[in-house]
């Protein structure tokens, strides 16, 4: 069914209820293939809430109905020299799907940010309220127009990253912020993952206010903006400074000096350098049209300082290649072909760290054998059976999306 409005959303749950037939909740598709097979055929598509509340750019608030497309949302608020500060992952060139499809209703489920998310945060930190129908067929509101909205559960970061499995939603309202008037990479070069590691903390605690630390170790990805980057094919570090142009240019120069000692330092700017980020942003290096393309990515959080010492022991067990976002506290693993994906290892290597590992793709017969999500532990899987109960009690939502063989 292809819903126009937040009744018919109710209509479809109330009747998939009573039906017992579980809804698979989409938008325009583009994320389908992470996670697990939906244990049902029945769609419920809600592309079709694709209008814009209200947008008041003065206030920074943007209300939204879930099935827009990121796309003319961000075309939207570039015209008021605004955006969303998380820099929200387009997951197309890494899956191999058509670009610019996301939706705001899928951005908000996944929650997956970009390098900024150092100093912005993410997509939950960003949305300040929502309305969305229950599992019981009834539409409910939370958060509201303004940050210091939350009395009670603060219900908006419950279901940010959820991957709709709570609730369905059918409009959010985010804040924006305006866009940084200069833009600014420090490119490092030829450091082993380690010494990035070392150089990408030295930035991160400088008081230079860096928005971006990434080390980009591949020799083959030529960016398709910025193909000087790698002319020589080394190792890449990148920091990334934004702001007023003169107040960029400066920190940009002293941080320079700074990390000086680990490599020589140079420079972009402008658009070679957001190109540059969009790339990072999108795991550009690991793409399903690439040379890596039919190699499983899994997406793993960590300690940043605990991040190349992560991935250099992965590559030594498994000929993969990372890449490391955050300062090193994200790290995407492309791994040679396996039965498991290798999962065994990436797990207990992130678990040792207390970390976890997402398999964002994959083959679905592999999908099939191997949790995609990181398993919960015990206190944990009570817990959320609990909250899935609370808003789901019929397990209508994404029924088996997130746990293999599971129900929620």
């Amino acid at each position: 069914m292809k819903a126009r409005d937040a009744k018919d959303v109710e209509t479809a749950v109330r009747d998939a209820i009573g039906a017992g037939q579980p809804l698979e909740i989409v938008g325009h598709g583009t994320k389908r293939a992470i996670g697990h097979r939906a244990a049902t055929n029945a769609l419920l598509d809600i592309s079709g809430l694709d209008s814009v509340t209200s947008y008041e750019p003065n206030e920074l608030i943007l209300t939204v109905q879930a099935g827009a497309s990121l796309r003319d949302i961000a075309q939207l608020t570039a015209g008021k020299n605004q955006e969303f500060a998380f820099e929200p992952m387009d997951t197309s060139a890494l899956l191999g799907t058509p670009a610019d499809q996301g939706t705001i209703g899928g951005m908000i489920a996944a929650g997956l940010a970009g390098p900024r998310r150092i100093r912005a945060g993410g997509a939950r930190d960003h949305l300040l309220g929502l309305a969305a129908v229950s599992g019981f067929g009834e539409s409910f509101k939370a958060g509201g127009r303004v940050v210091k909205n939350v009395t009670g559960y603060d219900l908006c970061k419950l279901i940010a990253g959820s991957w709709g499995t709570l609730s369905v939603m059918t409009e959010v309202t985010l804040k924006v912020m305006p866009k940084a008037e200069s833009e600014r990479t420090l490119v490092l070069r030829a450091l082993d993952d380690a010494a990035a590691g070392r150089a990408m903390t030295a930035a991160l605690g400088s008081p230079f206010d860096v928005s971006g630390a990434a080390h980009v170790p591949m020799s083959s990805w030529r960016p398709r903006r910025a193909p000087g980057v790698l002319a020589t094919g080394d190792a890449v570090t990148l920091i990334r400074l934004e702001g007023i142009a003169a107040s960029a240019a400066h920190r940009a120069r002293s941080l320079a000096i700074e990390l000086g000692s680990f490599s020589p330092v140079s420079e972009i700017d402008g658009e070679a350098s957001r190109e540059l980020w969009r790339a990072v942003r999108d795991v550009e290096p690991f793409a399903a049209g690439g040379p890596l393309g039919a190699w499983p990515v899994w997406r793993i959080i960590c300690p940043p300082a605990a991040g190349p010492a992560l991935g250099e022991q992965l590559k030594r067990e498994t000929g993969g290649d990372m890449i490391y976002d955050w300062g090193g506290g994200l790290l995407w693993a492309a791994l040679p072909p396996a039965q498991d994906a290798h999962a065994g290892t990436v797990r207990e290597r992130a678990r040792a760290l207390g970390g976890h590992a997402t398999l964002i793709r994959a083959l679905e017969t592999t999908r099939e054998t191997v949790d995609v999500f990181h398993p919960l532990g015990p206190a944990m899987a009570t817990l959320t059976a609990r909250v899935k109960a609370a808003f789901d009690p019929s397990d209508i939502f994404n029924r088996g999306r997130l746990t293999r063989g599971g129900s929620r």
